[in-house]
């Protein structure tokens, strides 16, 4: 059973690095809004950086800030004494930041979906932005957001590079499933390399299925709307 405490680990980490990219990916969405520009597309294009930017490179500039000499890292380690580096809320934030590009675009391309006249038909009952963002836009839209979370979701569970270099391989502590299926290879332990990498298809599987699904239900949704 080695593989629970990694299990557990990825599961938590990717949890709550998905909720962390849920919140700022849809607010930053919401942001941008529905109108293409060139500043905006630009914009968007700058964020989804973490999709093709090598690992490597993602989790060296994630130890830039969060380092102890950092502008974040610094700033939270004078003002409250936290430490992000090896430790498990730091391979949060990697994965948060490798997962975030995959709901932002999935919440802008769903918002862009809801037909601007019932936004304007709910001003026009006296709702406020915020009342009309989230009892017309968002009811709307969520579908679309729900396939990009949880296509967010199982790529948090697969981070690998910026994670190992932000939080580090402490067993117990940082070592996620990927990064005990590496060291497992490592090592030369085939039979847990095989049993953990068949932990982490059937996870994967399953969120990419339930992806799918959301997914192919939001067009449906749409299609029975027009």
């Amino acid at each position: 059973m080695e593989f629970l405490s990694p299990l557990w680990l990825t599961l938590k980490v990717a949890a709550l690095a998905t909720l962390l990219a849920l919140i700022f990916g849809v607010a930053t969405a919401r942001a941008l809004g529905r109108k293409s520009s060139l500043a905006r597309d630009t914009a968007e294009s700058l964020l989804t950086l973490p999709l093709v930017l090598p690992p490597t490179v993602l989790g060296y500039y994630l130890l830039v800030v969060l380092g102890r000499n950092g502008a974040i890292g610094s700033w939270l380690h004078d003002a409250f004494g936290i430490s992000l580096i090896f430790t498990w809320q730091g391979a949060v934030i990697a994965a948060a930041v490798a997962a975030f590009p995959l709901i932002l675009r999935a919440a802008r391309a769903a918002f862009r979906e809801v037909d601007p006249q019932l936004e304007r038909a709910a001003r026009t009952l006296g709702l406020n932005e915020t009342a009309v963002f989230f009892r017309v836009s968002l009811p709307l839209a969520w579908r679309g957001i729900c396939a990009g979370t949880l296509l967010a979701f199982a790529r948090a569970m697969g981070e690998f590079g910026a994670t190992l270099m932000v939080a580090g391989s402490l067993p117990g502590r940082t070592q996620t499933l990927s990064i005990a299926i590496y060291n497992a290879v490592m090592a030369g332990d085939d039979a847990t390399a095989q049993a953990l990498v068949l932990v982490a298809l059937v996870v994967a599987v399953v969120a990419l299925v339930l992806a799918a699904q959301a997914l192919q239900r939001s067009r449906h949704g749409d299609d029975n709307a027009a």
